[in-house]
């Protein structure tokens, strides 16, 4: 069986998850090491690396496109808080609530819990312009998974 570029990327991701918990990777490196365009590895990391497939992924602009994945199979709240607040882009709304409906059903968060949270962090109510939007909702996700954690 022939791998695509995506399994092999994908695959070499989780080999660096598997070392440490977590990969840290520049998207330029990487692309140069596949010899492919960098809008391949975002689509790798945004189909294969998602909140929906348990993981959290944090992105800095500029040098390079440097990219932090951690594997999110149970939650770990002060982990994924603690990625939230370093995030430079912040988190859109889908990725957001996929993190609270992962905590829900792994019992993180009750169905009261993640109702206010999915409602908290909606596009209409963080009624700003991107990336600012997408900035608060990351913090304010983080404080409030933070504090989840600190109460259990």
């Amino acid at each position: 069986m022939s791998l695509t570029l995506a399994d092999a990327i994908e695959r070499h991701i989780l080999a660096l998850l598997e070392e440490s918990g977590e990969a840290a990777l520049q998207r330029v490196d990487l692309a140069r090491h596949y010899d492919c365009a960098p809008s391949q590895i975002n689509y790798v990391l945004s189909t294969r690396f998602s909140p929906e497939r348990g993981f959290v992924t944090v992105s800095r602009r500029g040098g390079g496109g440097y990219i932090r994945i951690v594997r999110s199979v149970e939650p770990e709240l002060p982990q994924m808080a603690a990625m939230l607040r370093r995030s430079q882009s912040g988190i859109a709304e889908a990725g957001a609530v996929a993190i609270i409906a992962r905590c829900n059903a792994s019992g993180w968060l009750g169905e009261r819990e993640a109702q206010i949270l999915m409602s908290m962090v909606r596009r209409d109510v963080l009624d700003l312009p991107l990336p600012e939007r997408d900035l608060l909702r990351a913090r304010l996700l983080a404080a409030a998974l933070l504090a989840v954690s600190q109460g259990r």
